[in-house]
């Protein structure tokens, strides 16, 4: 299975378990509200219900009186009774500094109408009032429990606090994972390109030698030969150059892009047509063997996506507005669906039976980490053709030709 592939699995399958413990936390936290909320409805009906009848009986002895007041009010949730007209008649449970007010002009304890008027709306808002029967009607009001309320919110509390370290975790992980391997990566590089070095050095001597013993100075297979050798150095001075910050000058990117593609063609299929066009006057800060490796990742791409037989076409585009030169490369092959338009620069993306699936990863860490730009594909449609498009910072100071 694609390596991609697999990862995206996992990443599904963490993520559904994830989804169902979520859901069964909040799924068990609601049943347990629920039925906490009914054990308190009924004891504020019954809290409603002995108020009325104990405040009925007078004959009782007041000792007896005041223990079944302690016992209904240890059982009460935070309550009000109050007539048609919403005056207070009993209350309990609320904040004693509120309902208990002592004034200078008077002795009498009062309570605080604005506090009890926001109570009442809480209240009202959150349950039906128990109505109680009697010589006058009375309405009694409740609101949650601040245990119930506190359970209401306990799950989301807990989900966010356990999900703030998963996601510091998996940062902290994913940064240490990285580093490995780009140490690994920068290493495999170094050793490989120190590794090619000897042997390029020996080709170079024998192309010498084949020069001047046989008179080839000017045979096109020799020279072909010496292209390919340089070609050789190129590739070892990229691989050396991962890990260390490439130098950056400024160079005419028309320029550039054409030594390539004028490169590339001789070793591509004759039935593939090369067409570099745009504006020959801007230049980018670019480290040619670094970025020789931009394009030759996107003509072997849209070579192998044409089949051998079609057209590309290099596109530059100056845009001083945003100080920007924009690259396109368009070809006539067989398109990329809109879904894998990140995909398909994640390490291990191919859809090539024999290929690695790094040659766009590793050309979107040149662009974006070694050349400070931006690589996107901007367009494609199945059977038709796809646009990649790299964007470089330009340097180019003439402000005609905006695009």
């Amino acid at each position: 299975m694609n390596p991609y592939k697999q990862k995206r699995r996992w990443k599904f399958i963490l993520f559904f378990f994830a989804l169902l413990i979520t859901g069964g936390s909040l799924w068990y936290t609601h049943y347990l509200v629920k039925n906490i909320s009914k054990a308190e409805h009924t004891r504020a009906e019954v809290w409603a219900k002995s108020t009325s009848n104990i405040a009925a009986l007078s004959n009782l002895d007041d000792d007896y009186v005041t223990f079944i007041y302690g016992i209904r009010d240890s059982l009460a949730v935070p309550a009000i009774v109050a007539d048609q007209n919403d005056s207070i008649i009993y209350y309990r449970g609320l904040d004693s500094t509120k309902t208990n007010i002592r004034t200078e002009e008077s002795k009498k304890k009062k309570y605080d109408p604005a506090y009890f008027k926001d109570q009442l709306r809480e209240m009202k808002m959150q349950h039906q009032p128990i109505i109680l029967e009697g010589k006058k009607r009375w309405y009694v009001y409740y609101k949650d429990s601040l245990l119930l309320t506190q359970l209401r919110i306990f799950p989301y509390v807990q989900l966010s606090v356990i999900a703030i370290f998963l996601i510091i975790s998996y940062s902290v992980f994913s940064s240490s994972r990285r580093s490995e391997q780009n140490l690994v990566w920068v290493g495999m590089a170094k050793e490989t390109a120190h590794q090619l070095g000897t042997p390029i050095s020996s080709l170079m001597a024998w192309v010498e030698l084949l020069k001047s013993k046989f008179n080839a100075e000017k045979e096109p297979l020799v020279l072909e030969m010496e292209n390919d050798i340089k070609r050789l150095e190129m590739v070892a001075d990229r691989f050396s150059k991962i890990g260390s910050e490439p130098v950056l000058k400024n160079h005419l990117v028309y320029d550039v892009v054409t030594d390539f593609v004028n490169y590339f063609k001789v070793r591509a299929s004759d039935k593939i047509k090369f067409l570099v066009s745009g504006d020959a006057r801007v230049e980018a800060l670019i480290n040619i063997p670094l970025f020789d490796w931009v394009l030759e990742n996107l003509l072997k791409n849209a070579a192998n996506a044409i089949n051998g037989y079609g057209k590309i076409d290099i596109r530059i585009i100056n845009n001083p507005t945003k100080k920007q030169v924009l690259i396109d490369v368009i070809d006539t092959g067989k398109g990329i669906p809109r879904s894998k338009f990140d995909t398909v620069f994640q390490p291990g993306y191919t859809t090539r039976k024999r290929g690695w699936g790094l040659g766009l990863s590793l050309t979107k860490r040149i662009v974006e980490n070694y050349h400070r730009g931006h690589i996107f594909v901007k367009d494609s449609e199945l059977g038709k053709g796809t646009t990649f498009r790299v964007v470089l910072k330009s340097n180019h100071k003439d402000e005609e030709g905006v695009v």
